[in-house]
């Protein structure tokens, strides 16, 4: 069981190199086929503009976002250079309008098996960068492995915390992880503030546990009190406590304002990321 089909995809030429450094040492350990694409976005809002100035406007735009683009793509094209000859790639560049994004890109994430992509969050980063992430986990169908800046230790992450709460969304987390649980030295299933009542009460995370072992997978359950006032500040602190190569949970999201936002235990996880961050819908 493997990724054979990784996919990354660059808005800016921001946070490429270990992004695509990561991607390549999982191609490498894994026999894959690593595809890029580069994005240009067209931020112009047409119906905003001053009457008989939208051809200027959409030409400018035009322009801007084509030059994003070929950045990104000079960007990735630099990043694959510095990596194996060895590394099977592609390199491609798109350039569309905004309100295209979520189409483009959830075309291309639903035929990879991992799409690894940078923190979506940061004083460098664009609504784009935010939309492809949300683009590819909720259209796209495709678990979602976020990279750091301080990037990835190693290929095939060692310990691993695996964040559980009973829903969905953690479960196909869990099945979607599988290459790399298999392969690591320790797998931790994390339960934090277990509910007292439920099919799960008695022995909280016992059925998860049970499914990965009989895979082959290395899991243990830890079940922690809700010590902080965000589980995602207990996940962190857990991550550090056992010093973890790789932190894996369920991607949670609700249609209001716009297709799908990340919620908001999805994004402060993001946001304090310290180790790659394996997500799931």
């Amino acid at each position: 069981m493997a990724y054979k089909s990784l996919l990354t995809i660059a808005a800016s030429p921001e946070g490429v190199l270990g992004t695509v450094t990561a991607a390549a040492q999982i191609a490498q350990a894994m026999d894959s086929h690593l595809d890029t694409l580069a994005v240009g976005v067209d931020r112009t809002q047409i119906g905003y503009s001053y009457v008989g100035s939208g051809a200027v406007v959409i030409a400018a735009a035009m322009d801007r976002a084509e030059a994003e683009a070929r950045e990104a793509e000079a960007a990735l094209n630099a990043a694959i250079g510095a990596q194996p000859a060895t590394l099977r790639s592609s390199v491609e560049s798109v350039v569309m309008q905004l309100g295209a994004l979520t189409d483009v890109v959830a075309s291309r994430a639903r035929y990879s098996d991992l799409v690894i992509l940078p923190l979506p969050y940061g004083k460098s980063r664009g609504v784009e960068d935010e939309a492809v992430t949300e683009a590819a986990l909720f259209e796209g169908m495709a678990p979602v492995l976020i990279v750091p800046p301080s990037g990835m230790r190693t290929a095939v992450p060692k310990r691993i915390i695996l964040a559980w709460n009973q829903s969905r969304e953690a479960l196909v987390a869990a099945r979607r992880a599988m290459p790399f649980l298999k392969r690591a030295e320790m797998v931790q299933i994390v339960v934090v503030d277990p509910p007292t009542h439920g099919s799960e009460r008695s022995d909280p995370g016992g059925l998860l546990c049970q499914l990965l072992v009989r895979h082959g997978v290395k899991a243990e359950v830890s079940v922690l009190a809700r010590t902080l006032p965000r589980v995602s500040e207990v996940l962190a602190r857990q991550v550090r406590d056992v010093d973890a190569d790789l932190l894996v949970m369920g991607a949670y999201g609700h249609s209001r304002f716009r297709e799908a936002i990340l919620g908001g235990a999805t994004r402060d996880m993001l946001e304090r990321a310290e180790v790659p961050v394996f997500l799931a819908h």
